[in-house]
């Protein structure tokens, strides 16, 4: 598997080359990093799919990664150092996850009290950014904040009304696998750097 992507990265890298010859080095390292992360991307998904397709959740699956990438294209959050981990890690989750949430029946009761420190974590964490891109602007910052707090008071309020058990299951754990992503906890865990937006400010400084 990692000898398909370096096959298919620095054939893509090559074939750039070629067109765009002024490119130079930095610009084709920007390039292949975007690369990497649509390879990564994609082949995760295809075997995550394939998956869930054989153990009948593929639906459940696609639910939770609509309602997850919602929330998570505001609060961010951590990626694994290489694919190996990543694979596992999003295999696991988006795996287990769904197969939880089919068939655990949360009490209305337990969805508020539970709502609370998840909206909480949620506005202290987010966003959370990474080493390869920090989240600089303290304006965009906020911007994210504010959303992420939103969508997750949105998404608490639509799980305790929605009476459809998965889905009311799935917009409680979208918020908690981003609270898992965006805590630092799991950045020390993952060995990846936190708050990466301060060290600019302190050069800046």
């Amino acid at each position: 598997m990692i000898r398909l992507k370096k096959f298919v990265l620095d054939k893509s890298i090559s074939i750039i080359q070629k067109k765009y010859p002024e490119y130079d080095d930095k610009k084709l390292a920007a390039i292949r990093y975007g690369l990497e992360g649509t390879y990564l991307t994609i082949s995760k998904a295809i075997i995550i799919f394939i998956i869930a397709y054989f153990i009948g959740i593929l639906k459940e699956l696609i639910i939770l990664l609509l309602l997850f990438n919602i929330i998570r294209s505001v609060s961010f959050g951590l990626h694994a150092k290489n694919s190996i981990v990543c694979l596992i890690s999003s295999t696991i989750i988006f795996i287990g996850c769904p197969l939880i949430c089919k068939y655990l029946v949360i009490d209305d009761k337990l969805k508020i009290i539970i709502s609370i420190p998840i909206i909480i974590l949620i506005a202290i964490f987010s966003p959370a950014d990474t080493e390869k891109r920090p989240i600089i602007s303290k304006k965009r910052r906020l911007v994210y904040k504010i959303l992420s707090t939103i969508i997750s008071i949105i998404y608490i309020v639509l799980s305790i009304y929605i009476k459809i058990n998965f889905i009311s299951n799935a917009l409680i754990t979208s918020l908690l696998i981003q609270i898992f992503l965006i805590n630092p906890i799991s950045y020390k865990l993952f060995g990846v750097s936190y708050n990466n937006y301060k060290r600019y400010h302190k050069k800046s400084g």
